[in-house]
């Protein structure tokens, strides 16, 4: 056993969370900073942040909009907050119609909010507008998903947006550094082949943890919002 642990860096998402908070710290004690995690991975990692940081923490959805018949490939995204993003050059090769985006966003956007529901009950969602958004993932690949929530995040007023994760690649970590106020990546291997490559327990995170982990949030955070 002993030499095999090497290669890991964290524990779990958990770990990965305390150990990402330490570089977040300028941050701590701060009224104006809110923390959002990307579900559902990306929740017990922000659990750990807002803590650490005494800051209040939501989650923050962001749904694919595929292309109709082409689902894989991205014309768009929905997020919290009720955002839209397109993409132009995809929708006009594409050709895909007006229509055609209002029918994909409505679908995608009843499940964004059937999982809101789920996630946060009768809570108000975090209002971003006017405060630093630290938006955390448990890590990132090609950082697609993290694009389409930091641009949602602008269409809803944010002060300013940090990324944050505990790893990923360091030229997605460079590639976004020029679309944010602050990027920190904890860990930037090379090769960097995959995100739970980096984790002994990359288990995959219930809606039922993710519920459990906003609800404990909530109760150490009163009448934050």
């Amino acid at each position: 056993m002993h030499g095999s642990t090497a290669r890991f860096r964290f524990e779990d998402r958990r770990d990965a969370g305390r150990r990402l908070a330490e570089r977040l710290a300028g941050y701590a004690g701060r009224s104006d900073v809110v923390v959002l995690g990307l579900p559902r991975g990306g929740v017990p990692v922000a659990f750990e942040v807002a803590r650490a940081l005494d800051a209040p923490l939501d989650v923050f959805l962001v749904r694919k909009l595929g292309v109709p018949g082409h689902e894989e490939l991205a014309m768009g995204a929905i997020a919290s907050g009720g955002i839209r993003v397109l993409n132009p050059d995809v929708v006009s090769a594409t050709r895909v119609d007006r229509a055609q985006i209002e029918e994909v966003s409505a679908r995608e956007l009843a499940t964004l909010e059937r999982q809101e529901s789920a996630y946060r009950g009768d809570r108000s969602p975090l209002d971003p507008s006017g405060r630093v958004a630290i938006l955390v993932d448990d890590g990132l690949a090609t950082g697609a998903t993290m694009r389409a929530a930091i641009e949602a995040l602008r269409g809803l007023g944010a002060g300013g947006i940090v990324v944050a994760v505990p790893t990923a690649p360091i030229e997605t970590c460079e590639a976004l550094s020029g679309e944010v106020d602050e990027v920190v990546c904890a860990f930037t291997p090379d090769p960097f082949m995959a995100v739970g490559l980096w984790y002994r327990d990359f288990a995959p995170v219930s809606d039922e943890e993710v519920r459990e982990l906003l609800d404990l949030a909530a109760a150490a955070q009163p009448g934050q919002g």
